[in-house]
């Protein structure tokens, strides 16, 4: 006769809860991020949401596109997230002019001292580990696609030979709004490469009286470096453990998937937009709000983090069609619609 096993049974943890070493990972993560903030808040005054979105981007080694009027400290923040984060950092500025060589590097015809010649590669600005593009939009659509390689595959090839960029790297391109004189549209394989667009608002009137006063005096403050390239690569991979629950998942897949024309079943969508998200922006929301979460000092994301990042995240890879412009249609409330359904 068979016995019954009478052993109690361990119920399985649930999938979207870490265990114990994760969570004490992700929380050690989250004190020191507490701290980075600290110190970019000592330079940036009053960009919070700016600061957050910059550093959600990196954490989930992605680029950024900072789009915002001249004079919105956009290339001091980028030059400030290089120092508290330990990153080799360079800065190009991007005008009508400049040729892909300026960014990727050329090789050049040396003759040693025998006579012999041979060709030599001179590496580019773009060898760094956070590379400012400032005013990406100011230079011509053939050097602002000289990129995409770079910010894709992280490599470039140059004469039939692949170069490795360092590791971490990321991009993040600044950039005037369109209507400015002298810029060119980004072409929209280069926009998707992009984890967020993140739009750098005018100061409120307090932050900019406190600007005023701190930056004209004797003497700027300069922040403190808080971490290292190599544990912002053991963030990177910390990130892509974190469990996400189901519910997030369906929320990522439902909001995406009802921005696309040609598959969602509202209406004003249909009418309005030329194309939708592609994977790739699914892909940016999943990674994006496990950084949230760990930068808001939970160990798990949540809906409301699909919520918070739809817009960065989607604005910029959706395209509205002629109908909409001419009814005054603006992509921020396309995506206000998309992410009615969550609320």
């Amino acid at each position: 006769m068979t016995v019954p096993d009478t052993t109690p049974e361990t119920p399985n943890p649930r999938a979207d809860e870490p265990s114990a070493k994760l969570a004490a990972e992700i929380e050690a993560l989250g004190q020191r991020l507490g701290e980075v903030r600290a110190a970019i808040g000592k330079v940036i005054f009053g960009q919070r949401q700016v600061v957050d979105e910059s550093l959600i981007t990196l954490l989930a080694g992605g680029h950024a596109l900072l789009i915002g009027v001249p004079g919105l400290a956009k290339t001091l923040l980028v030059e400030t997230l290089g120092d508290v984060l330990g990153l080799d950092d360079k800065r190009v500025q991007f005008t009508p002019d400049l040729m892909p060589a300026d960014i990727l590097g050329s090789e050049v015809l040396e003759e040693s001292e025998t006579g012999k010649r041979s060709f030599r590669f001179i590496k580019g600005p773009v060898f760094c580990q956070l590379l400012m593009a400032d005013e990406i939009n100011r230079a011509s659509p053939r050097t602002q696609s000289a990129l995409l390689q770079a910010m894709q595959e992280h490599k470039v090839s140059i004469a039939g030979h692949d170069h490795d960029l360092p590791t971490p790297f990321y991009v993040l391109a600044t950039q005037n709004p369109l209507e400015q004189e002298g810029t060119y549209p980004l072409p929209e394989a280069q926009l998707d490469r992009f984890l967020m667009q993140i739009d750098v608002l005018y100061p409120d009137k307090g932050t900019e009286r406190q600007i005023m006063i701190a930056t004209t005096g004797v003497e700027d403050e300069r922040p403190a470096r808080v971490m290292t390239a190599k544990e912002l690569i053991e963030a990177h991979r910390l990130i892509r453990r974190i469990p996400v629950g189901d519910s997030v998942v369906e929320a990522i897949l439902a909001l995406v998937r009802s921005g696309r024309p040609d598959s969602t079943e509202l209406p004003d969508i249909k009418k309005h937009m030329s194309w939708g998200p592609g994977p790739r922006a699914s892909q940016a929301l999943m990674l994006a709000c496990r950084a949230r979460a760990v930068l808001e000092g939970r160990l798990s994301p949540s809906v409301d983090d699909v919520l918070a990042l739809a817009h960065p995240i989607l604005r910029h890879r959706m395209a509205l069609n002629f109908s909409a412009r001419a009814d005054g249609v603006t992509m921020d409330q396309v995506i206000d619609k998309l992410c009615a359904p969550l609320l």
